[in-house]
This record gives C-alpha cells, sequence and structure tokens, in this order.
C-alpha cells in the first residue's frame, strides 16, 4: 500500500523535480536559442567572407588560392565541408571534414552530410576609369555546416541538469523519510493494531501500548478504549456480510434461470415464425399441386380412351386430335403449376434451411430479400399491402442469412400487424445502400406511425400493443439482439404518428468473427 508517508515524499519530489524541470527547460531553451544564433553567426561570416575572398581567385582560376581560402575558413569544427563551383569546368576545389577531423580534398561531386547552403560568387569587373562596377557570377560555393556540436552542448546540458535533479531528488527523499518516521512510526504501530482487530479470529482484545505523552498517545488510548466495541462490530459485519453472500448467490441463480427462461422464448418465437412460414407455404403449394393433380388425371382419362380405341381397331382422326388438345392443355397446366410449386418450395427450403442451420456463407443480397418477401406472399396476399424492393444488383455479403431472414421476417410482418389496419391499403419499402465496407437498410413504411409513448419501448422485451391478439412483444427485440449480436450491426428506428414508421440497419458486409456484446437500443 502507497501510505500517506510515500505520498507526501512522492508529492515534494514531483514539486521540486517540476520545479527543476521548468527551470531547466527555460534554460535549455535559452541555451539552444544562444547556439543558434552562434550558429547563424557563424554561417553568414563564412558565406560574408568566401562571399569576398573566393570571386578574384576563381576569377584568375587560381586554384592554389581558392584551396589555401577553403582550408582557412574549414577551421571551425561546424562546418563539414566547402565546395567551390566553377561556372564553366563544375568542382574547381574542395575540403571534406572526415570523422576523424582530418580535412581532405574532394574529387568528385558526391553527396555530403550536414546542412547546405549554397551562395553564388560575385566578381565585380571595373570597365575602366570612372565606369560602375558591373557584378559577374563566376561560380558558386556550397558549405555544409554540421549541427553536431550544437546537439552534443545540449545533450550534455541535459544530462547536467538530470544528474542535477536526481541528486536533489535524492536528498529530499533522505531527508523527509527520517523526519516523517516522527510521525508514521506510531501511526503504523495504529494501523497494525487496526488490521489484527480486523483479521483476528478470537474474542480477545490486544491493547496497544499507551506510553506516550503527545496527541498520537491520545489516539492510542482512545483506540484501546473502543478496541472492544470495534471488534464486536466487526462480528456483526461479518454475520450480515455472510447473509448477504448467501442472498447474492440466490439472486445468481435466479438471473440465470431468467436469462435461460428468455433465451428459451425468443427461441420459441423464432420457431413460432418458422412455423408460421411452413404453414403459409404448404397452404400455398396446395393450389398449384391439385391443378397439377387434376391436370394429370385428365391426362391419363384421355389416355385411356386412346389406347382402347387403338385396341379395337376404330381409332379416328378426330379422337386423335382431341387427345392432342386435350394433351397439350394438360401438359400446359401442369408444367405451369409444377415450376410455380418447386419456386415456392425452392424459396421455402433455402429460408426454412438458413433459419435452421445459422451457418454463414457468401449471397447475393438482392436476390436474397426476393426470396425472403416470396417466402411471405402466403401471410402478404391476405391483405392489400404491397411490399417494394430497392437493392443494388450484385451485391454480395458474408454472413448470416437466415438471422437476416429472421430480421427482414420480423420486421415486414410486424409493418403488416402494426402499420396498418385490416383491408387497408399499404406499402412496405426496403431499400439497400452500400457505405463503404457497410450497408444500410431501410425498412419503412406509409402506415399509421408508432405513438411517442411507445417508440422508446419497442426494442424491449415483451413490449406489445396486441396483449391477447397473439402479440408476443419479442419480434423487435429478436431483431435488436440479431442486429447487436449476430451481425455486429445497429437498428434504430424513426416514426411520425400518423405518417409511417422507418427502421434503419446498419451492418458491416462481412460480418466479423468475434462475437459483439449488444448495445443498447438507439431510437
Amino acid at each position: 500500500m502507497f501510505g500517506i508517508q510515500g505520498r507526501l515524499t512522492l508529492l515534494f519530489v514531483v514539486i521540486v523535480t517540476l520545479v527543476l524541470g521548468i527551470s531547466g527547460t527555460y534554460a535549455q531553451h535559452s541555451l539552444s536559442q544562444e547556439l543558434e544564433a552562434g550558429s547563424q553567426r557563424l554561417r553568414q561570416g563564412v558565406l560574408a567572407r568566401l562571399q569576398t575572398s573566393l570571386p578574384s581567385a576563381l576569377w584568375d582560376l587560381d586554384k592554389a588560392k581558392v584551396d589555401n581560402i577553403v582550408a582557412a575558413e574549414m577551421m571551425p569544427p561546424e562546418l563539414v565541408s566547402i565546395r567551390v563551383y566553377d561556372t564553366s569546368v563544375g568542382l574547381f576545389s574542395g575540403r571534406l571534414r572526415r570523422e576523424d577531423g582530418a580535412l581532405v580534398p574532394i574529387e568528385t561531386d558526391a553527396a555530403v552530410g550536414g546542412t547546405p547552403v549554397v551562395a553564388d560568387l560575385a566578381y565585380r569587373d571595373s570597365g575602366g576609369a570612372g565606369a560602375a562596377l558591373k557584378p559577374v557570377i563566376v561560380g558558386r560555393v556550397v558549405v555544409n555546416f554540421s549541427r553536431a556540436q550544437i546537439e552534443a552542448t545540449l545533450a550534455a546540458e541535459v544530462r547536467r541538469k538530470v544528474i542535477e535533479v536526481l541528486l536533489l531528488d535524492l536528498i529530499l527523499v533522505a531527508a523527509l523519510a527520517l523526519s516523517l518516521r516522527i510521525v508514521f512510526d506510531p501511526l503504523k504501530r495504529l494501523r497494525d493494531g487496526l488490521v489484527d482487530l480486523a483479521t483476528r479470529d478470537s474474542d480477545e482484545v490486544e491493547e496497544l501500548p499507551d506510553n506516550r505523552h503527545d496527541e498520537l498517545g491520545e489516539v492510542i488510548r482512545g483506540f484501546n478504549a473502543i478496541q472492544r466495541k470495534v471488534k464486536s462490530n466487526i462480528q456483526r459485519i461479518r454475520e450480515a456480510e455472510d447473509e448477504a453472500r448467501q442472498a447474492a448467490l440466490a439472486t445468481t441463480r435466479a438471473l440465470d434461470e431468467l436469462r435461460l427462461a428468455q433465451e428459451s422464448l425468443l427461441q420459441a418465437e423464432r420457431l413460432a415464425s418458422l412455423g408460421g412460414l411452413v404453414a403459409g407455404v404448404a397452404h400455398e403449394i396446395n393450389t398449384p399441386v391439385g391443378i397439377a393433380l387434376t391436370s394429370a388425371s385428365v391426362l391419363m382419362e384421355a389416355t385411356e380412351k386412346v389406347h382402347a380405341a387403338v385396341a379395337e381397331g376404330n381409332i379416328k382422326k378426330s379422337d386423335i386430335t382431341r387427345y392432342l388438345e386435350t394433351a397439350a392443355e394438360s401438359t400446359r397446366l401442369i408444367m405451369n403449376n409444377a415450376y410455380r410449386a418447386a419456386h415456392l418450395i425452392h424459396s421455402f427450403k433455402q429460408i426454412a434451411v438458413d433459419q435452421v442451420s445459422e451457418a454463414r456463407r457468401r449471397f447475393e443480397l438482392r436476390g436474397y430479400i426476393n426470396e425472403v418477401v416470396s417466402s411471405l406472399q402466403p401471410k402478404l396476399k391476405k391483405t392489400r399491402i404491397t411490399v417494394s424492393i430497392a437493392c443494388p444488383p450484385d451485391l454480395v455479403l458474408d454472413s448470416y442469412p437466415g438471422a437476416l431472414a429472421q430480421v427482414l421476417t420480423n420486421l415486414t410482418l410486424n409493418c403488416v400487424d402494426h402499420a396498418f389496419e385490416p383491408e387497408e391499403e399499404g406499402r412496405i419499402m426496403i431499400g439497400v445502400a452500400r457505405q463503404g465496407d457497410w450497408l444500410e437498410m431501410q425498412v419503412s413504411d406509409n402506415g399509421k406511425g408508432i405513438a411517442p409513448d411507445m417508440i422508446d419501448k419497442v426494442f424491449d422485451p415483451f413490449v406489445t400493443t396486441r396483449r391477447g391478439q397473439g402479440g408476443t412483444g419479442l419480434g423487435l427485440n429478436i431483431v435488436f439482439n440479431l442486429m447487436a449480436k449476430q451481425f455486429g450491426g445497429t437498428v434504430t428506428v424513426a416514426s411520425v404518428l400518423g405518417q409511417g414508421a422507418c427502421f434503419t440497419l446498419r451492418m458491416p458486409c462481412v460480418t466479423p468473427v468475434t462475437p459483439v456484446t449488444p448495445a443498447t437500443p438507439v431510437i
């Protein structure tokens, strides 16, 4: 435990360190500015001298003089190199400072370290007595300056300041440790007594020595006076903690049972919607299968008649013509209704398998939405509600189609059950837009909307306006949980009373593999 003594020591150390750090920072900044100013003066002086002395030597192509001037200017260690260029021959002369400090001539125009500074060399030629001086550019000089000296000086100053701060901190810590022991040693004994009192298993009371005649001695005597009462209070607290622990365990078990019951209800609701889908599809398939069976019976009866006529040898052309007409019509009816039944079975099979298996796969979104809406036709055909779909083509998701079918089914049937009165015309719109790696889907209607006192509760479990009429209040809660946990997305709702409602789903095009913690419903 980091006690008061340690905190006081740390506080003083921090204050002293902060003050010294601010002072050192200011001194470092001042030193840096001073060094930079000196470096700038050195640069200006070197360039000024070179621009004064080199042009005449370069005009006369006096390489020895140029070399002497360059060598003289290379004395300061801040200079890395000086290169003199003639306008006609290029690199005319130069000196380079090696890492060991030796100066060597520069033979080639290779890259040199340091910060380069370029200046033109102008030779002022007098055109005669009394004529104005005309500057002539005879070349240029490139001087590379090194910041190593500045950085080394600054680094040395930083090290000096750090050592100074550390020494002062050590002295301060030692002084505080010796001075605070007068106060904190008795407090430590009092602390140990309190800890022993709190952790002692027996009912015995061990008093602390109270031979001090100062304020701390009075505190210790007061502690000894109330120790027995504290001991009894600790015992009562332990008994209360045991009771609270048992109550917490019972509450945890009840919460686990409630969570299991809720998950069972949610699963039952999902399976119930699948059962309704089975019943609707079975009823829908009954009509095309019945027509196909009737057509097949008519075709079989006509075939038997023709077969009998052929066997008796009195077959007529009119019999064959009539048989062909019957066969063509029956075949047409059988094919059309068989195709219709096959389409319904295919849509139902894909949706049902997806909802049961919870398998993840890649699928084309627009076609899958059409299959989901087709599977809901047995429910929709009993109403005057139309469903329109606006989805970009070739939009492929890597996700859980069964969960998405459950979401679309719940939202669509929620609109059918709550947004419109029986026999009322209405429209449900499913719109999809891609936004980078994310998908936004809106399921909206032009119905009566959601009441303001209900819109904050639509995603809560067991909240329904059709209590006692078949509504469980789990449909939108399932939508919220699937979007948050299965897809890693969000669902929001907006509604104006009398103008319909709009549910907005946002989910990634590639569902994350790791589970997602459910978020709070957003309205």
